[in-house]
Order: structure tokens, then C-alpha cells, then sequence
């Protein structure tokens, strides 16, 4: 990967850097009845959730520019975490910063402390592990609160089914409520998105997704250390469960599978995949316990009969690509060119990528994560409708409607995703300490559950 590639490769990385930082993340934003008016009334903002994704989405939260904004609370399960980004934010946005150690909250129930340290129409970031989303939801509409939360929103059915319920309760409250997916305000892909709807590349008849790549974030777990509860241990490894983070798969390929969903104005309604765990153990030969696959191979079917194929892979040492195609009967589209939304966007004629048949090339370069935030904070200033959750659990079913399909060996349909019963953490809302029993047990080796495509089939394991 070019540096470009590597700095793009997590969804929001928070970076110290001279006295800086770079970032990306997700926020909850204010909530309606109370509109703050352009230009003048405090946005105050929570964050929930202090790792580098919710103190990313923090900082492009405070970098909006359209009236006064201030951090004001911050709360997070672990200590280490809430003072890193206690430390990194004071250093990147120091002057809108006014979060007392009284308001830096620590535990389970330190969600609820920072958002009543709000007032109706101010901004909740909801950025845990996707496990707490739907509880941390329901205080923010109990509070009024508008919010920015991180993507995916859920893992499986049941969960999916109270976000929507969820999205109803927002909106009948105008509340304004961003999504993490930004692809969809990148600006080269909202352009690219109104060419194929104006015909540019044709009629689509095929979609291509990649994102290949090694062990990033937390995919491959080791046996949990003798200091850590199993609770703990999962929650700081949530790329490696599927009830905390839906897997490697959900988390890393949503954004794809999200913007050429886009593309093609409609979600997939039935998946087929492939998958597998090829090498599970670390060069010391220590096995292994996550529940991922390492490689994942996905057709899903449009309600026309098009397909949509995507490949995904976290190996050492195996080729790197990250990217996102478009063919029509007219020609091709590249949507991102590296990474989930990474510019130029472009049009060929023909099939070929050949800069000689290039009809058309995007010039914005503007970051699509501060986009995403500019637009939130000016629904909320001016009472726009803005709700993106719906959309969200959308994206977030069709991610998983592909993993279930590679985990149980079968076809699985947007329904059947929907309503499959198996709820990888129903007692979630009932967790209070670090001694709390967590949603996986491990057996007597340590290791967790894994999918068995062919022998389980009705469940992911």
C-alpha cells in the first residue's frame, strides 16, 4: 500500500502527530424539539465511546464551522481509553475542550452520566463496539438528544429489528441522526451516483468489491490473558466476536457493499458465499480463538437478477487491494479508487480501465468525514430532516446477510437475515461490570464458537 492507502485503511484513525491529530469517528448529534439557531446557540457534544473512532468523530465534530461547539463530556468502560483520548483531543482541539474530570465517566452505566450532563438538542457520539448501540440509542431518544453514531448498527435480526423501531422513535421525535457510512458524502461518489443514474455507464449489470488485506485492527485474537475478564477481553477485541462488532467482515466491508449498493439505487435481497480459516495459528504456533474466517467470497443478487461480487481477506503476505467497480452496458465505473471512498472517481468506455476511454474523472478532494458532520450540524441548526439510521440498519442487514451466507454454507435472503432468531447478545442492556458474564463463553482451551458452514446452518455458530 501507497501511504495514502495505509492512512485510509481504518475507518477513523486517531493520530498523534505533532502535537496533532488526525482523525475519523463516529458521533451522536443534538436532538429536536430544541433547533439551535444559525450562527449562535452552544452545541454542547458527549462522546461514548473514547477509542479512535469516537475520538476522530470528535474532532470533526468540533472542526464544524457553522456556530459554537464544545465537548463537555466523555465516557467510556476503560480507563486507559478515556484518558488517551482525553489527552489526544486537549492536544488536536484544545480550546473547544471543557470536560472536567467530573465529567469524565468510567463503567457500563457511564453512557447515561454523559448524556445527562446534556440538554434536549444537544450531540451524543456513539461509537462502542455495535453490542451497546441500540441501548445507548434508546437513552439518547429518552434524553432528546440528536446523534452521530458508528457504523455497523447491528449483527443480526432481532437487534436489526429494534434500530428500525429505533429510527421510527427518532424521527416522530425530529431528531437529526447521523450514520457513520460516508462514503455518502463523498463528493466524488455522490457525482459518480447521479452519472449512472443519468445512464453515463448504461444499465448496470455487474458490481465488483475488494478489500484485501493483512491483520489489521483486532481480527485475530489470541487466548485471552489471566489479567483480563472474558467480558473485557471481547470488548477490546470486538473485531474478532460477532456479537460485539458482527466480525471482520461486517466491520470492514460495510462501507463497500454500502456505496455500490447506492450505485445501484436498491440493497441486494439474497447472498451465496465462500470462507474459510486457512491460517489460524500465529508464527509461535499459539492457536487462533476469534471468530472470523480469513477470506470471504460473496455474490449477492439485486431484485433484477444483477450481481454484486465481493472479496474480502485479512492474510499476511497476500496481495493488497482495496477497491470498488461498476459496469454498465456502456462502460465502467471505478468508485473508489483505494480504500472505502478513496478519489478520483472515474468513467471509461469500455470495460478496460484505459485513460485513452476515459470519459469523465472527479476533481473534489473535500473529506467525505467532515462532510458528513458539516451536513448533521446544519440540520440541527436548522431544523432539516436528517435521519440516517434506517438506511444504516439496511446496510448493516446486507453486510450480514453475506457473512451468515459464507458462516452457514446456505443462501441467505434479506429476510432470512431479518428474521433469523439467533441474538448474539440478548442480556447486552444488562451488563455493569467487567465481571459480568460475557455474551461468549470459551471452552476449556480458551477458544470461542466458530462457524461450521455445512453442519450449522440455521445459526452462524
Amino acid at each position: 500500500m501507497n501511504p495514502d492507502e495505509k492512512t485510509l485503511t481504518s475507518r477513523r484513525q486517531f493520530l498523534k502527530a505533532a502535537g496533532g491529530v488526525v482523525a475519523a469517528s463516529t458521533l451522536t448529534a443534538a436532538s429536536a424539539p430544541m433547533v439551535h439557531a444559525a450562527g449562535s446557540d452552544l452545541i454542547q457534544v458527549a462522546l461514548v465511546g473514547c477509542g479512535g473512532r469516537g475520538s476522530g468523530a470528535a474532532v470533526n465534530a468540533l472542526s464544524t464551522k457553522s456556530g459554537p461547539i464544545k465537548l463537555v463530556a466523555m465516557a467510556d468502560v476503560f480507563e486507559d481509553r478515556l484518558k488517551s483520548s482525553y489527552g489526544g483531543l486537549t492536544g488536536a482541539v484544545g480550546e473547544k475542550m471543557d470536560v472536567p474530570q467530573e465529567r469524565r465517566f468510567l463503567g457500563f452505566d457511564a453512557y447515561r452520566k454523559a448524556m445527562d450532563s446534556l440538554k434536549p438538542g444537544d450531540v451524543v457520539i456513539l461509537t462502542t463496539p455495535l453490542a451497546f448501540r441500540w441501548v445507548h440509542f434508546t437513552y439518547a431518544i429518552e434524553k432528546k438528544l440528536n446523534v452521530f453514531m458508528e457504523k455497523p448498527l447491528t449483527a443480526d435480526g432481532p437487534t436489526s429489528k429494534k434500530m428500525f423501531k429505533l429510527a421510527d422513535d427518532s424521527i416522530a421525535k425530529n431528531l437529526k441522526v447521523g450514520v457513520g457510512l460516508m462514503s455518502r458524502h463523498s463528493r466524488p461518489l455522490q457525482e459518480l451516483h447521479d452519472r449512472i443514474q443519468n445512464g453515463e455507464v448504461g444499465d448496470i449489470i455487474a458490481m465488483r468489491g475488494y478489500r484485501m488485506q493483512g491483520l489489521i485492527g483486532h481480527f485475530a485474537s489470541r487466548p485471552k490473558p489471566e489479567n483480563m475478564t472474558d467480558l473485557e477481553y471481547q470488548i477490546r477485541r470486538f473485531h474478532s466476536f460477532l456479537w460485539a462488532g458482527g466480525g471482520g467482515f461486517s466491520d470492514y466491508n460495510i462501507h463497500i457493499i454500502d456505496h455500490l449498493s447506492w450505485m445501484k439505487n436498491a440493497w441486494p435481497v439474497k447472498a451465496q458465499s465462500v470462507g474459510g480459516r486457512h491460517y489460524r495459528q500465529a508464527p509461535d504456533g499459539t492457536t487462533y480463538v476469534d471468530q472470523n474466517f480469513d477470506s470471504y467470497g460473496v455474490e449477492y443478487t439485486f431484485p433484477d437478477g444483477s450481481k454484486f461480487f465481493y472479496d474480502g481477506r485479512c492474510m499476511e503476505g497476500a496481495a493488497t487491494f482495496y477497491a470498488s467497480y461498476v459496469h454498465g452496458t456502456k462502460g465502467l465505473a471505478i468508485a473508489s479508487r483505494f480504500a472505502d471512498c478513496g478519489a478520483p472517481s472515474s468513467i471509461y468506455k469500455g470495460q478496460n480501465e484505459d485513460r485513452a476511454n476515459m470519459l469523465w474523472e472527479s476533481k473534489d478532494r473535500s473529506d467525505p468525514y467532515q462532510n458528513e458532520w458539516d451536513e448533521l450540524i446544519d440540520a440541527i441548526r436548522n431544523d432539516k430532516p436528517y435521519n440516517e439510521v434506517k438506511r444504516g440498519v439496511e446496510a448493516s442487514l446486507t453486510t450480514s446477510m453475506g457473512r451468515m451466507a459464507a458462516h452457514t454454507g446456505q443462501e441467505i435472503s434479506f429476510q432470512d437475515m431479518l428474521n433469523c432468531p439467533h441474538e448474539f447478545a440478548p442480556g447486552v442492556d444488562k451488563l455493569m461490570t467487567r465481571e459480568s458474564p460475557a455474551p461468549l463463553q470459551p471452552d476449556a482451551k480458551g477458544r470461542y464458537p466458530v462457524p461450521q458452514p455445512g453442519i450449522v446452518t440455521t445459526r452462524e455458530y
